[in-house]
């Protein structure tokens, strides 16, 4: 199992590499966008994975595991998301915090009801 665990992690962990990097490029970087749409889509994944993993046969346990906890861990972005947020109350920008902050919590929630709502649509579906 900690193989699938650590092979989901590596293309999680290089996926977010390069799409923030990419996204950073494309966005200025002032805000940390990047870092909020990986937590954000990263949430919506293991929302659906997870009820549609765990309420169909379609993934194996080991596949299950290796999609939620190796990828979706390596993913995701809490400690960058962490530290962002430290760095700008450094800063003194409090409001770019607060708006990150809240963004992160609501969005984030709200992508893994969507997620876990998608995957039960298509379970139905099935």
């Amino acid at each position: 199992m900690i193989w699938y665990v650590a092979l989901g992690s590596a293309v999680g962990g290089a996926l977010r590499y390069l799409l923030g990097g990419w996204i950073q490029q494309r966005t200025g970087g002032v805000f940390p966008i990047q870092t909020l749409f990986i937590n954000v889509s990263g949430s919506f994944l293991l929302g659906f994975l997870q009820r549609y993993g765990l309420e169909t046969a379609a993934l194996s346990p080991e596949v299950r595991t290796m999609l939620t906890i190796g990828f979706c861990g390596g993913y995701t972005t809490f400690s960058t998301f962490s530290y962002e947020t430290v760095r700008m109350l450094d800063d003194g920008d409090w409001r770019h915090a607060a708006l990150y902050t809240g963004l992160s919590v609501v969005l984030t929630v709200a992508a893994a009801v969507l997620g876990i709502g998608a995957a039960r649509e298509l379970i139905r579906a099935r």
